[in-house]
């Protein structure tokens, strides 16, 4: 029999679901069929698996040693490569916090970590071999309290949100469960406001929101913006962009954009369509201008910056409130040496 005292990083999720982490090579059917037989119990009663589970319950596991084995069991690849520093390794996850460099820590409590993310760091890996700004997060973390590695089977600290590789600012990553269900949920139910800083080629004047039809060409990793038309034929995913300017002069503005829907390439792809594409962009760009600006400040990508997060309403069953909290991230010193150059502020 295995005793699993469910601790803070487990609390607060369905039964199956923990059961399903902690033994992720057993069927779903082999635990609900355990489950009915009282092989799996919880708190030394029948459950179903629906129950959520909280801070110090006991589930009680009544397998074979080999059966334990069985369910849990990486493959003798994936241990070896985790014997040997490979990937998902303690020894990975400490070398990816030592080798990217550039990232500063804006907050952090018990359950979250925002930190400003600077260009050319992948949020999240594309490939087992990258590191990511998420393998950076897991070795902080382990630097500071070693003992987090035996959680791993049941919970890994994550990012929350996704940046591109060549975008800059504020990235929100849960530390415990209920930092990752608070900021999801936040996520998901747009109780964040998200706030962004670029320079345009084009002087706008006035403020405004827009809205338009994103339609995704995943093969390209391109979209097109289409606009709304009434009683018109729509296609693709609505997005609604709002941006103000702070200041336009000699064909630039320099711009604050909140990004009230949140789509692929939404920013650069709907200033674009407007005929105000982002400096550096030469995905949507003008290859004159990025050309030019290249040259004179080495601009080798879209000059975007998430600069701000306001957290709207609270949800207080995660026991996380940061209701009415803003947090700012300042833009890097290229950005600011390039906003000078361009319009003298």
């Amino acid at each position: 029999m295995r005793l699993i005292e469910v601790g803070s990083n487990q609390a607060g999720q369905r039964l199956d679901k923990f059961l399903h982490k902690y033994f992720p090579l057993a069927p779903m059917s082999v635990l609900y069929k355990n489950l009915r037989k009282k092989n799996i119990t919880l708190n030394d009663r029948k459950a179903s698996g629906a129950e959520m589970i909280a801070l110090g319950d006991k589930v009680k596991v009544f397998f074979s040693e080999d059966t334990m084995a069985k369910f849990t069991a990486k493959s003798a690849e994936s241990e070896s490569a985790k014997k040997d520093g490979g990937p998902g390794s303690v020894e990975a996850y400490l070398a990816a916090y030592e080798k990217i460099k550039g990232i500063t820590i804006l907050y952090e409590d018990e359950n979250c970590l925002f930190v400003n993310k600077p260009p050319g760091v992948l949020t999240q890996k594309a490939t087992a071999e990258d590191l990511s700004l998420n393998e950076w997060l897991i070795g902080y973390l382990l630097s500071k309290d070693s003992a987090l590695a035996g959680e791993f089977s049941s919970f890994h600290p994550s990012v929350c949100n996704r940046l591109d590789r060549n975008t800059s600012g504020i990235v929100l990553c849960g530390k415990s469960f209920a930092g990752l269900q608070y900021l999801n949920e936040c996520i998901r139910e747009h109780r964040i406001r998200k706030f962004y800083r670029t320079i345009c080629v084009g002087e706008i004047q006035k403020p405004a929101e827009i809205k338009g039809f994103l339609v995704k060409d995943s093969a390209r990793n391109r979209v097109t913006v289409r606009p709304c038309v009434e009683d018109g034929e729509r296609e693709g995913a609505l997005i609604h962009t709002a941006y103000a300017p702070i200041a336009a002069a000699h064909g630039y503005t320099l711009l604050e954009v909140e990004l009230i829907t949140g789509k692929t390439h939404q920013i650069r792809a709907h200033l674009a369509s407007m005929g105000y594409p982002l400096i550096g962009d030469f995905k949507y760009g003008r290859s004159d201008v990025n050309d030019m600006l290249g040259k004179k400040y080495g601009l080798e990508h879209q000059l975007l910056h998430a600069c701000g997060v306001e957290f709207t309403e609270n949800t207080t069953q995660y026991g996380v409130k940061l209701k009415d909290s803003c947090f700012m991230a300042p833009c890097p010193d290229y950005f600011l040496k390039i906003q000078k150059g361009l319009l003298g502020i």
